[in-house]
């Protein structure tokens, strides 16, 4: 029974990472929350391409922007990542408090790509630093 059950956990893990292939979708494709947000932050701008990562347990979406914006949502259009080397990410995107955090210990700096982990959140500034913080937005960690 346990050689069955570990074949066939293993036959899962096989068709799963053999159908994670991107593909090509259109905005209209996207979830309806990614297809806001990208509305909302970057009205002017138009997509370059959009993928999705039809992964069998979870597929995800990545969408770049002409201006070199790339954005990652999850399946149901949660923002999970973004980051921007020309221009920057916009702050209204950030929370508040690391905003504050940033903006009283680097307050040159911008941001150039923020993440949201499960258990905190990162962001990337133009200096080089990667911050690390956690959902109480307490600093945890710092990446140079």
């Amino acid at each position: 029974m346990k050689k069955i059950f570990a074949l066939l956990a293993i036959s899962v893990a096989f068709l799963s990472t053999a159908k994670a292939d991107d593909r090509p979708v259109t905005f209209e494709q996207l979830p309806a929350a990614a297809q806001a947000f990208i509305a909302e932050n970057y009205p002017a701008d138009k997509i370059s391409y959009a993928t999705i990562d039809d992964d069998l347990i979870r597929p995800d979406y990545t969408v770049v922007l002409v201006s070199g914006v790339k954005i990652e949502f999850d399946n149901s259009g949660a923002l999970e990542k973004i980051s921007s080397k020309p221009d920057g990410v916009p702050a209204e995107i950030i929370p508040v408090q690391i905003r504050e955090y940033v903006r009283h210990h680097y307050p040159d700096a911008a941001y150039v790509e923020y993440e949201i982990g499960r258990k905190s959140y990162e962001v990337t500034l133009s200096n080089r630093l990667e911050l690390k913080f956690n959902r109480n937005f307490a600093l945890i960690g710092i990446d140079d």
